[in-house]
């Protein structure tokens, strides 16, 4: 019997900066920027992107990845006990895991792999990532699986058309209020525009409950993503 894939748990953690931070007397960043290296050094992704400009409801936001579900609970207690962190709220924060899809896939990314086999996350290095949760109507589950494979094919396809965007899938069913979260990697914002449109006429995007709200991130270094915020 072959060993289990390994998986790993994936959390997408957005941050909005109180008015006392830009009130207060002193404005350092580098406790929590010393935070973020260090849980950097043992988890398989931590990645900082800001949301300034892009949303008024959210400054900045942390991709991490891990395979202990324990990691995300002390970054956020270690990033609390910074100077900056007093200061921070989070108003969005969505919980999910790698999975292989059921839905075959033979589509090979530039990370080797296809998405529908991946269970280990591995970003490029694109400038720009959306991000999304999303809500299937429950008939959807209701289809046979031939009929959400057909359905699916369809939604492929149109993936396939816009190769400079990268899709990653995560699955939250009885992790977080979503039963999905999706990223989009990519350095040409009008490329996922462009894809979003061709997906809403697909049959699979009839049974969609909820895909919002909907993030454009744009990828920084720690320093940059919250040196932006003053």
């Amino acid at each position: 019997m072959s060993a289990p894939t390994a998986r790993q748990y994936i959390r997408y953690l957005f941050y909005k900066v109180r008015p006392t931070w830009r009130e207060a007397s002193q404005h350092s960043t580098q406790d929590l920027v010393d935070v973020l290296c260090r849980f950097k050094e043992r988890m398989a992704v931590l990645r900082a992107y800001s949301t300034l400009g892009t949303r008024g409801d959210a400054d900045f936001m942390l991709w991490m990845v891990s395979e202990r579900l324990e990691d995300f609970q002390e970054l956020q207690a270690a990033v609390l006990r910074t100077h900056m962190g007093r200061h921070l709220e989070t108003p969005y924060s969505y919980l999910a895991m790698t999975r292989r899809s059921q839905y075959v896939d033979k589509h090979v990314h530039d990370d080797g792999e296809g998405e529908g086999r991946r269970t280990r996350v591995r970003p490029l290095d694109r400038k720009y990532l959306f991000v999304y949760p999303m809500v299937k109507k429950r008939p959807w589950y209701r289809l046979s699986l031939a009929e959400r494979q057909q359905a699916m094919d369809e939604h492929i396809r149109a993936g396939h058309e816009f190769p400079r965007v990268k899709i990653n899938t995560s699955y939250s069913f009885g992790l977080d209020d979503q039963e999905f979260v999706v990223a989009f990697e990519t350095d040409y914002p009008g490329d996922f525009l462009d894809l979003v449109e061709r997906l809403r006429g697909g049959e699979a995007s009839a049974y969609t409950e909820r895909e919002t709200p909907i993030f454009t991130c744009v990828a920084a270094s720690f320093d940059e993503a919250l040196g932006l915020l003053g």
